[in-house]
């Protein structure tokens, strides 16, 4: 098949082309896909694309006009695709639901720890040649209670970890596994986890349900100081809420690696310029704030795993063979 590839970087590249034993041909943009930039899929089968490509309605229409018949994201999330549109216009979606969930689990850990023990100031302060401990005070997570809003692969271990630190753990989804409740998770109510929880940890997608899942009056519920993790979606959290619960003390640690405008930001060198975003901006002149670039994903294995996984996935559809990862089989 031909591929088009879209807002490719280097070690998108270097994954698939060291991973492609299917003869598959691609063509790599590292524009990122929307209305604009789909007529570059002209001459190809499927595009491939990432979590700021935008897949409205119109764009799925001139992919169709196109040609196009496939469309494989490199990611789990499919909030960026309008399935409706898909159906409408008889293309297929294919997803990676699983490349690496404890890269992503782990990377929430990062946060937690760097924004407890205040490593990203104790690092900015030895290189000045300033050794001194004051301000520096954290606090062990032995014994805390640990909130985790979605239990999927990845909350699920994300607990697992949480154990290992002897913390307490509480858990809410929509949907409770009864296995992990064979196992001693103990699910609760969103406002009891508000209310009990010293560290929140968000594992859920995005959906209209969930969208500014936590806002002003979920800030209201919770303890003074909580800690605050997002590696799923930015627009789980209403981030202009987030900023007033910081500035109040409300939300005393907020570590976030998805921000619900990060289309235009992550992902991109933008050292030279003065960002145009009020709300990013004032969330990186917090001290108790930490931001990372969406990275959560990026391991060496979960890099291999997309890389396999979307392969498989375009080879499969090629050869009309059934799949798991087909989106629209999915009870959404």
């Amino acid at each position: 098949m031909k591929i088009a590839f879209y807002s490719t970087k280097s070690y998108d590249k270097e994954y698939f082309e060291k991973n492609n034993k299917f003869g598959h041909e691609f063509t790599f943009f590292e524009a990122p896909l929307n209305k604009n930039t789909a007529n570059l899929t002209v001459g190809n089968n499927a595009v491939c694309v990432f979590v700021n490509d935008k897949l409205d309605e119109e764009t799925i229409s001139k992919l169709s006009e196109n040609n196009i018949k496939l469309i494989v994201l490199r990611c789990a999330g499919f909030n960026n695709v309008d399935l409706k549109a898909t159906e409408k216009f008889g293309l297929k979606v294919y997803r990676v639901p699983a490349y690496s969930p404890h890269a992503v689990a782990e990377h929430a850990v990062a946060l937690i720890l760097t924004l407890n023990r205040k490593v990203h100031k104790a690092y900015n302060r030895i290189r000045e040649g300033n050794f001194s401990l004051e301000k520096l005070t954290g606090f062990d997570l032995y014994q805390k209670t640990v909130g985790v809003i979605g239990t999927g692969k990845i909350g699920s271990i994300f607990c697992d970890i949480m154990r290992g630190f002897g913390c307490k753990i509480i858990a809410y989804d929509a949907f409770p596994s009864p296995t992990l409740s064979s196992q001693g998770l103990n699910y609760v109510s969103l406002d009891t986890l508000y209310e009990n929880s010293d560290i929140i940890s968000l594992h859920c997608p995005l959906t209209p349900e969930t969208h500014h899942l936590i806002n002003s009056d979920s800030f209201e519920k919770m303890k003074k100081g909580v800690m605050l993790i997002n590696t799923s979606r930015g627009a789980l959290i209403h981030t202009k809420d987030a900023i007033i619960a910081l500035k109040h003390g409300k939300l005393g640690y907020l570590g976030i690696d998805v921000y619900e405008q990060e289309e235009k930001l992550f992902f991109n060198d933008l050292s030279e310029i003065i960002i145009p975003d009020d709300v990013i901006s004032r969330l990186m002149t917090f001290p108790n704030v930490i931001i990372t670039s969406h990275q959560g994903f990026f391991t060496k294995e979960a890099l291999e795993q997309i890389a396999l996984t979307t392969l498989k996935n375009l080879t499969d559809f090629e050869n009309s063979v059934e799949n798991e990862n087909l989106v629209q089989n999915l009870k959404i």
